[in-house]
Protein backbone atom coordinates (compact mmCIF):
# COMPACT_ATOMS: atom_id res chain seq x y z
CA UNK A 1 0.00 0.00 0.00
CA UNK A 2 1.49 3.73 -1.15
CA UNK A 3 2.88 5.09 2.00
CA UNK A 4 1.07 8.92 3.08
CA UNK A 5 2.43 10.82 5.42
CA UNK A 6 -0.04 13.46 7.47
CA UNK A 7 2.10 16.05 8.74
CA UNK A 8 0.93 19.13 10.68
CA UNK A 9 1.98 21.09 13.98
CA UNK A 10 3.68 19.10 16.18
CA UNK A 11 1.91 15.66 14.74
CA UNK A 12 3.16 13.12 11.91
CA UNK A 13 1.57 9.87 10.88
CA UNK A 14 2.98 7.43 8.54
CA UNK A 15 0.37 6.00 7.47
CA UNK A 16 0.03 2.61 4.94
CA UNK A 17 2.86 0.51 5.76
CA UNK A 18 1.20 0.12 9.47
CA UNK A 19 -2.39 0.71 10.73
CA UNK A 20 -3.19 3.60 12.63
CA UNK A 21 -5.60 2.85 15.03
CA UNK A 22 -8.40 5.65 16.69
CA UNK A 23 -9.22 5.03 20.24
CA UNK A 24 -12.83 5.82 21.04
CA UNK A 25 -13.86 8.01 24.24
CA UNK A 26 -17.58 8.50 24.46
CA UNK A 27 -18.18 11.43 27.10
CA UNK A 28 -21.78 10.55 26.87
CA UNK A 29 -24.89 9.01 29.20
CA UNK A 30 -26.25 7.40 26.13
CA UNK A 31 -23.53 5.75 24.07
CA UNK A 32 -24.57 2.65 22.58
CA UNK A 33 -21.20 1.20 22.76
CA UNK A 34 -19.92 1.81 26.18
CA UNK A 35 -23.67 2.91 28.39
CA UNK A 36 -22.23 5.78 29.38
CA UNK A 37 -19.17 4.14 31.05
CA UNK A 38 -17.01 7.18 30.36
CA UNK A 39 -19.51 10.41 31.25
CA UNK A 40 -18.01 11.72 34.40
CA UNK A 41 -14.76 13.67 34.37
CA UNK A 42 -12.62 11.50 36.20
CA UNK A 43 -13.23 7.80 34.31
CA UNK A 44 -13.17 10.00 30.97
CA UNK A 45 -9.78 11.30 31.95
CA UNK A 46 -8.50 7.88 33.19
CA UNK A 47 -10.45 6.33 29.84
CA UNK A 48 -8.66 8.31 27.80
CA UNK A 49 -4.50 7.20 29.29
CA UNK A 50 -5.35 4.16 29.26
CA UNK A 51 -6.27 4.00 25.68
CA UNK A 52 -3.31 5.88 25.00
CA UNK A 53 -0.98 3.61 27.24
CA UNK A 54 -3.13 0.22 24.94
CA UNK A 55 -1.07 1.79 21.68
CA UNK A 56 -3.96 4.28 20.23
CA UNK A 57 -1.84 6.45 17.95
CA UNK A 58 -5.24 9.15 18.16
CA UNK A 59 -8.13 9.83 20.89
CA UNK A 60 -11.39 10.41 19.18
CA UNK A 61 -13.49 12.37 21.84
CA UNK A 62 -17.08 12.92 21.60
CA UNK A 63 -19.57 14.70 23.32
CA UNK A 64 -23.00 13.68 21.56
CA UNK A 65 -24.26 10.31 20.67
CA UNK A 66 -24.35 9.82 16.79
CA UNK A 67 -26.32 6.32 17.55
CA UNK A 68 -28.64 5.38 15.36
CA UNK A 69 -32.35 7.63 16.48
CA UNK A 70 -30.27 9.50 18.95
CA UNK A 71 -31.27 13.22 19.59
CA UNK A 72 -29.27 16.20 19.26
CA UNK A 73 -27.45 17.96 22.23
CA UNK A 74 -26.78 21.73 22.10
CA UNK A 75 -23.49 23.01 21.70
CA UNK A 76 -22.92 24.21 24.60
CA UNK A 77 -23.51 20.93 26.62
CA UNK A 78 -21.35 19.62 24.16
CA UNK A 79 -18.47 22.07 25.26
CA UNK A 80 -19.40 21.13 28.68
CA UNK A 81 -18.86 17.37 28.46
CA UNK A 82 -15.68 17.73 26.12
CA UNK A 83 -13.68 20.72 26.62
CA UNK A 84 -11.97 19.71 30.72
CA UNK A 85 -11.21 16.17 29.42
CA UNK A 86 -9.09 17.00 26.21
CA UNK A 87 -7.53 20.25 28.14
CA UNK A 88 -6.45 17.54 30.64
CA UNK A 89 -5.39 14.81 28.35
CA UNK A 90 -3.67 17.00 26.22
CA UNK A 91 -0.99 17.84 29.08
CA UNK A 92 -0.73 14.16 29.60
CA UNK A 93 -0.12 12.07 26.31
CA UNK A 94 1.71 12.97 23.14
CA UNK A 95 -1.02 11.42 20.44
CA UNK A 96 -3.46 13.63 18.40
CA UNK A 97 -6.33 14.29 19.74
CA UNK A 98 -9.86 14.51 17.61
CA UNK A 99 -13.01 15.54 17.90
CA UNK A 100 -15.82 14.54 17.16
CA UNK A 101 -18.31 17.11 16.32
CA UNK A 102 -20.55 18.54 13.70
CA UNK A 103 -20.65 22.34 15.51
CA UNK A 104 -18.11 24.47 14.76
CA UNK A 105 -18.36 26.18 18.22
CA UNK A 106 -17.34 22.83 19.59
CA UNK A 107 -14.46 21.90 17.33
CA UNK A 108 -12.98 25.96 17.69
CA UNK A 109 -13.22 25.32 21.58
CA UNK A 110 -11.67 21.68 21.42
CA UNK A 111 -9.28 22.89 19.54
CA UNK A 112 -8.27 26.02 22.00
CA UNK A 113 -8.13 23.27 24.80
CA UNK A 114 -5.27 20.97 22.65
CA UNK A 115 -7.47 18.78 20.03
CA UNK A 116 -5.72 18.46 16.58
CA UNK A 117 -8.05 17.06 14.37
CA UNK A 118 -12.06 17.12 13.69
CA UNK A 119 -14.23 13.86 12.76
CA UNK A 120 -17.45 15.28 11.36
CA UNK A 121 -19.75 12.55 10.35
CA UNK A 122 -21.77 15.20 8.85
CA UNK A 123 -18.91 16.02 6.13
CA UNK A 124 -18.91 19.50 7.33
CA UNK A 125 -22.07 19.92 6.09
CA UNK A 126 -24.72 20.44 9.05
CA UNK A 127 -22.25 23.81 10.38
CA UNK A 128 -21.51 26.16 7.51
CA UNK A 129 -18.57 26.91 9.50
CA UNK A 130 -16.81 24.18 10.41
CA UNK A 131 -14.93 24.14 7.23
CA UNK A 132 -13.64 27.60 8.21
CA UNK A 133 -12.50 26.31 11.25
CA UNK A 134 -10.56 23.86 10.20
CA UNK A 135 -9.01 26.12 7.47
CA UNK A 136 -8.16 28.37 10.29
CA UNK A 137 -6.37 26.25 12.61
CA UNK A 138 -5.03 23.70 9.77
CA UNK A 139 -5.98 20.81 11.15
CA UNK A 140 -7.11 17.78 9.69
CA UNK A 141 -10.15 16.92 9.03
CA UNK A 142 -12.11 13.36 9.14
CA UNK A 143 -15.11 13.38 5.97
CA UNK A 144 -17.77 10.50 6.35
CA UNK A 145 -20.71 9.28 4.57
CA UNK A 146 -23.99 9.22 6.28
CA UNK A 147 -27.54 8.97 4.73
CA UNK A 148 -29.45 11.71 6.28
CA UNK A 149 -28.68 12.11 10.37
CA UNK A 150 -28.41 10.27 13.34
CA UNK A 151 -32.20 10.82 13.99
CA UNK A 152 -33.05 9.47 10.75
CA UNK A 153 -30.52 7.40 8.70
CA UNK A 154 -31.87 3.22 9.50
CA UNK A 155 -34.68 4.65 8.33
CA UNK A 156 -34.92 1.99 5.54
CA UNK A 157 -31.67 3.02 4.07
CA UNK A 158 -31.27 2.36 -0.01
CA UNK A 159 -28.92 2.97 -2.73
CA UNK A 160 -29.04 1.88 -6.58
CA UNK A 161 -25.17 1.63 -6.37
CA UNK A 162 -23.82 1.72 -2.70
CA UNK A 163 -20.10 1.66 -3.69
CA UNK A 164 -21.00 4.94 -6.40
CA UNK A 165 -22.71 6.71 -4.28
CA UNK A 166 -20.81 6.61 -1.79
CA UNK A 167 -17.71 7.27 -3.50
CA UNK A 168 -19.25 10.28 -5.66
CA UNK A 169 -20.16 11.75 -2.12
CA UNK A 170 -16.89 11.91 -0.46
CA UNK A 171 -15.45 13.00 -3.97
CA UNK A 172 -17.92 15.88 -3.45
CA UNK A 173 -17.28 16.55 0.38
CA UNK A 174 -13.76 16.36 -0.34
CA UNK A 175 -14.05 19.19 -3.58
CA UNK A 176 -15.98 21.68 -1.08
CA UNK A 177 -13.31 21.09 2.04
CA UNK A 178 -10.51 21.92 -0.98
CA UNK A 179 -12.34 24.97 -1.87
CA UNK A 180 -13.12 25.94 1.69
CA UNK A 181 -8.88 26.31 2.49
CA UNK A 182 -8.63 22.83 3.63
CA UNK A 183 -5.31 21.34 1.85
CA UNK A 184 -6.17 17.80 0.26
CA UNK A 185 -3.24 16.70 2.48
CA UNK A 186 -4.99 17.20 5.90
CA UNK A 187 -7.99 15.44 4.27
CA UNK A 188 -9.67 11.44 5.74
CA UNK A 189 -12.16 10.03 4.38
CA UNK A 190 -14.71 7.33 5.58
CA UNK A 191 -17.30 5.71 4.17
CA UNK A 192 -19.60 5.61 7.43
CA UNK A 193 -19.82 1.87 8.72
CA UNK A 194 -23.48 2.11 10.22
CA UNK A 195 -24.49 5.37 9.02
CA UNK A 196 -27.59 5.05 7.11
CA UNK A 197 -26.58 1.40 5.59
CA UNK A 198 -28.01 -2.06 5.96
CA UNK A 199 -26.09 -5.49 7.61
CA UNK A 200 -25.19 -5.88 3.83
CA UNK A 201 -24.11 -2.37 2.70
CA UNK A 202 -21.87 -2.34 5.75
CA UNK A 203 -20.33 -5.80 4.33
CA UNK A 204 -20.14 -4.73 0.89
CA UNK A 205 -18.55 -1.69 1.99
CA UNK A 206 -15.38 -3.26 3.59
CA UNK A 207 -15.16 -5.95 0.82
CA UNK A 208 -14.85 -3.50 -2.05
CA UNK A 209 -12.96 -0.75 0.11
CA UNK A 210 -10.48 -0.38 -2.43
CA UNK A 211 -12.75 1.27 -4.69
CA UNK A 212 -11.70 4.57 -2.69
CA UNK A 213 -7.55 4.07 -2.37
CA UNK A 214 -8.60 6.24 -6.37
CA UNK A 215 -9.57 9.27 -3.85
CA UNK A 216 -5.96 9.36 -2.91
CA UNK A 217 -6.46 10.33 0.75
CA UNK A 218 -6.58 8.16 4.01
CA UNK A 219 -9.34 5.87 4.63
CA UNK A 220 -10.59 5.52 8.17
CA UNK A 221 -13.09 2.38 8.82
CA UNK A 222 -14.86 2.45 12.17
CA UNK A 223 -16.93 -0.86 12.40
CA UNK A 224 -16.31 -1.37 16.00
CA UNK A 225 -19.07 -3.08 18.24
CA UNK A 226 -21.49 -1.85 15.45
CA UNK A 227 -25.39 -3.05 15.22
CA UNK A 228 -24.33 -5.46 12.04
CA UNK A 229 -21.96 -7.11 13.85
CA UNK A 230 -24.23 -7.61 16.46
CA UNK A 231 -27.01 -8.90 14.00
CA UNK A 232 -24.69 -11.07 12.45
CA UNK A 233 -23.49 -12.88 15.78
CA UNK A 234 -27.06 -13.10 17.36
CA UNK A 235 -29.02 -16.52 17.58
CA UNK A 236 -31.99 -16.31 15.53
CA UNK A 237 -33.80 -16.54 18.55
CA UNK A 238 -32.37 -13.65 20.02
CA UNK A 239 -33.46 -9.94 19.56
CA UNK A 240 -30.45 -8.67 19.73
CA UNK A 241 -27.40 -8.72 21.87
CA UNK A 242 -25.75 -6.58 24.63
CA UNK A 243 -22.33 -4.28 22.94
CA UNK A 244 -19.88 -5.56 25.74
CA UNK A 245 -20.00 -9.80 25.47
CA UNK A 246 -16.66 -10.79 24.41
CA UNK A 247 -18.02 -12.47 21.20
CA UNK A 248 -19.00 -8.89 20.28
CA UNK A 249 -15.28 -8.24 20.82
CA UNK A 250 -14.17 -10.87 18.23
CA UNK A 251 -16.45 -10.57 15.62
CA UNK A 252 -15.42 -6.60 15.86
CA UNK A 253 -11.19 -7.56 15.45
CA UNK A 254 -13.23 -10.15 12.66
CA UNK A 255 -14.12 -6.55 10.93
CA UNK A 256 -10.89 -4.69 11.50
CA UNK A 257 -8.72 -7.53 10.41
CA UNK A 258 -10.96 -7.29 6.90
CA UNK A 259 -11.33 -3.75 6.53
CA UNK A 260 -7.17 -3.59 7.01
CA UNK A 261 -6.85 -6.23 4.38
CA UNK A 262 -9.09 -4.12 2.23
CA UNK A 263 -7.47 -1.14 2.20
CA UNK A 264 -8.43 1.21 5.18
CA UNK A 265 -5.48 3.18 6.52
CA UNK A 266 -7.41 4.13 10.32
CA UNK A 267 -9.32 1.90 12.23
CA UNK A 268 -11.55 3.53 14.46
CA UNK A 269 -12.12 1.61 17.70
CA UNK A 270 -13.08 1.10 21.36
CA UNK A 271 -10.58 -1.42 22.49
CA UNK A 272 -7.21 -0.38 21.40
CA UNK A 273 -5.27 -3.22 22.96
CA UNK A 274 -6.89 -6.19 21.12
CA UNK A 275 -6.78 -3.37 18.02
CA UNK A 276 -3.08 -3.73 18.54
CA UNK A 277 -2.49 -7.28 17.94
CA UNK A 278 -4.84 -7.61 15.38
CA UNK A 279 -3.38 -4.96 13.09
CA UNK A 280 0.22 -6.28 13.70
CA UNK A 281 -0.72 -9.71 12.38
CA UNK A 282 -2.69 -8.11 9.84
CA UNK A 283 -0.17 -5.85 8.78
CA UNK A 284 2.34 -8.53 8.69
CA UNK A 285 0.55 -10.07 6.31
CA UNK A 286 0.00 -7.59 3.77
CA UNK A 287 3.87 -6.46 4.03
CA UNK A 288 5.89 -9.73 3.58
CA UNK A 289 7.67 -10.01 0.89
CA UNK A 290 7.23 -13.33 -1.73
CA UNK A 291 11.10 -15.06 -1.30
CA UNK A 292 12.73 -16.13 -4.66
Amino acid sequence: MKKINLAWGKHNLILGEHTCIMGVLNVTPDSFSNGGKFFTFDDAVAQGRKLFEDGADILDIGGESTRPFSDAVSAEEEIERVVPVIEKLARHVSIPISIDTTKAGVARHAIKAGASMINDVSSLRLDPEMADVAAEYGVPVILMHMLGTPKTMQISPSYDDLIGEIKAFLENAIDHAENKGIPRSKIIIDPGIGFGKTVEHNLLLIKHLREYITLDVPILVGPSRKSFIRNILKDKTEKDISPDPAVLETGSQAAVAAAVLNGAHIVRVHNVANTRATVKIIDAVKNVRNSS
